[in-house]
């Protein structure tokens, strides 16, 4: 019981360690002041310059669009090649593609960032949209192979075996067994790529250029120059936002728990 009690005030401690920074952001967000040194009353005047401030909007866009277009190009050439590593019959090379897909996962994202700043003057690509969105799809790949391939190793292979002996061609088992049984790990991997390019702001900050930002950098940018409580109004939305997405990945992976019992 003592054991118990010890975990839960630890759980606790630990919420509060992690959401307490975030619930005093979107406090002074609200703040008629111009800092968080002291509460100066409630307005919604932060809120209002932020949706007033064209280059932030623009910047808020282009963040949402490398998101989601990344997300979705990691997460079919993730689970193309998460695939192609589980019906590899040489296991020694599965291991080694696989140990190749950790690399970039666990390196540093300084690192990573600059690789591919070397990368993409090496080969004469300018700095922008595109250079920000094979960066985040790069990086996001090993995510997406990470989610979908032990989905694929739990599917038992009686199912793929009875469906070759009904008839079923290659498609047909691939559209109406396979897909839909690693469906939650394709999810997953899509919602974790979409997380990691929405907050990334190392690998962003090496391969960006043209005029071309991301929510993290400008943040950053305008940081050094000074705080402004504008960026915790967007803060705050971008908060709101993640949450819920996670909602929708909860409601979507665990269709039972959110409809009817």
């Amino acid at each position: 019981m003592k054991k118990l009690a010890i975990g839960k005030i630890y759980l606790i401690f630990v919420f509060i360690l992690l959401y307490l920074p975030i619930f005093y952001l979107i406090v002074y967000s609200f703040n008629s002041g111009q800092s968080m040194n002291g509460w100066a009353g409630f307005t919604f005047n932060h809120y209002h310059e932020l949706f007033s401030d064209a280059r932030m909007i623009e910047i808020v866009l282009n963040t949402l669009i490398v998101a989601v277009l990344s997300s979705l190009i990691s997460t079919i050439i993730g689970t193309i090649g998460a695939y192609w590593i589980y019906q590899t019959k040489n296991k020694k090379i599965a291991n080694r593609i696989l140990s190749l897909n950790s690399v970039l996962l666990v390196s540093p994202d300084v690192i990573i960032g600059a690789s591919f700043l070397i990368l993409f003057t090496v080969v004469g690509m300018q700095l922008g949209f595109l250079s920000v969105l094979l960066s985040h799809v790069a990086f996001s790949i090993p995510i997406v192979v990470l989610m979908v391939l032990p989905k694929l190793k739990e599917m038992p292979k009686t199912i793929i075996e009875a469906s070759d002996d009904l008839g079923a061609t290659g498609y047909q088992t691939l559209s109406n067994i396979i897909l839909p049984y690693i469906q939650p790990g394709i999810l997953a991997g899509f919602f974790m790529a979409l997380t990691y390019s929405l907050d990334d702001f190392a690998v962003t900050f090496f391969v960006t250029g043209n005029g071309f930002s991301t929510m993290a950098v400008e943040i950053y940018s305008r940081a050094r120059r000074g705080t402004s409580l504008e960026i915790n109004a967007l803060s705050a939305i971008m908060f709101l936002v993640s949450l819920f997405l996670v909602l929708i990945y909860y409601f979507i992976s665990n269709p039972k728990k959110g409809g009817k019992k």
